[in-house]
């Protein structure tokens, strides 16, 4: 009979039998301020109701505990009836309120974002403007800038014809300048006709002359004559000498004479120009002394590696790429004088030379040379 009475209250307090309050329909027909205290009023009942639910379902919890009516009597009635609903509406409620606060977080939030934008729209609105002025100007400046570039355009025209009319001019005044340079190209052209016949018969008698003298002329400068001297006596055993006058400006010679192949000491020589003649004497006189001794030199040049220094009268013969031989010659060689072996230095170090004589009692030097070469010891 319990249990019956139990569930007819249960179906009597079921939530699908309360009837809500629809407020959206309220809102729609605009009568939201006249129900506002109907509305409360349905909040507070709503609440009193589930209040009273709670009750009901701790006493259908207990109810569902007992197995007699007396039991129902003789236990004592519990302290807090619909104490675990209360707890867990208040954990909802907090769980609302959370929320809730979470919500207007999000909002203020939301709000602040929006004033970040607001801002920045109003930068990006203010960049516009300044964007759209710097256009207007760069309009401006362009339009300054066609005006002025047809000006410049104007200008540089009017320029160019001045300096194509200039040129025009200047292109007549060459052709005539042309022309009287050609004429006196051709005048010019005649009168080097007229030299080079009276060249061809001068170097005819320059011919004639150097076959009767004994010096052969090379080349002519204004103050510069370079010659060979040819010793008629020993031609053909000794090379030209080769000289060069220089005459200064007052009336003085500068003679230089070359060593060359000729082998003759290098020496300068000065004087007054009237003396050029005795000087050139002089040196063919002493370049022929030396004739047989510089001949022979001559002569070994051919056949051997060697270098003569006059100076020091001495002869280096290079044997081999590692082997040198120092040969002194005496003075009046070879009617008078010797030549004798300084020195063999072979590998950077010098050779004992007191065995090293060729055959005979007074070699010269090609027999000294011959027999260096031939040596197998050096």
């Amino acid at each position: 009979m319990a249990t019956e009475r139990i569930e007819a209250l249960m179906e009597r307090t079921d939530l699908t039998h309360l009837r809500a309050c629809n407020t959206t329909e309220l809102q729609e027909t605009g009568e939201g301020e006249m129900m506002a205290p109907y509305l409360m009023d349905c909040r507070r009942k709503q609440k009193h109701i589930f209040r009273q639910l709670c009750v009901v379902d701790d006493m259908v919890k207990l109810l569902a505990g007992l197995e007699s009516v007396d039991q129902l009597l003789n236990e004592p009635c519990p302290q807090n009836p619909g104490n675990d609903a209360r707890a867990a509406w208040k954990a909802l409620k907090g769980e609302y309120q959370d929320r809730v606060q979470e919500v207007e977080e999000l909002i203020s939030t939301f709000q602040l974002r929006m004033e970040e934008l607001q801002g920045k729209r109003q930068k990006l609105e203010t960049l516009v403007s300044t964007l759209q002025e710097k256009k207007e100007e760069c309009k401006e400046k362009e339009r300054v800038a066609a005006k002025r570039n047809q000006r410049a355009e104007k200008q540089i025209s009017f320029q160019l014809e001045d300096s194509l009319q200039a040129a025009l001019n200047a292109l007549n005044a060459c052709d005539l300048r042309l022309s009287y340079l050609q004429d006196e190209a051709n005048k010019q052209q005649e009168r080097i006709s007229e030299w080079t016949l009276l060249k061809d018969g001068l170097q005819m008698l320059i011919r004639g002359t150097q076959r009767n003298m004994q010096y052969r002329l090379l080349s002519v400068r204004p103050s510069e004559l370079c010659l060979e001297l040819l010793p008629r006596a020993t031609e053909k055993s000794l090379d030209p000498l080769r000289v060069s006058i220089t005459m200064t400006t007052n009336d003085h010679f500068h003679l230089q004479v070359f060593q060359g192949t000729a082998g003759l000491v290098e020496e300068a020589t000065e004087g007054q120009l009237r003396q050029v003649s005795t000087a050139l004497v002089e040196v063919l006189e002493r370049y022929i002394s030396q004739g047989e001794m510089l001949s022979e030199i001559q002569a070994l040049h051919s056949r051997f590696a060697i270098d003569w220094c006059p100076a020091e009268r001495l002869l280096i013969f290079l044997k081999t790429a590692t082997t040198v031989c120092h040969l002194r010659v005496g003075e009046g060689y070879p009617s008078h004088g010797q030549a004798t072996l300084l020195s063999v230095r072979k590998d950077g170090n010098l050779l004992e030379i007191t065995s090293l004589q060729p055959p005979g009692k007074h070699p010269v030097l090609t027999e000294w040379l011959e027999f260096l070469s031939s040596n197998p010891n050096i």
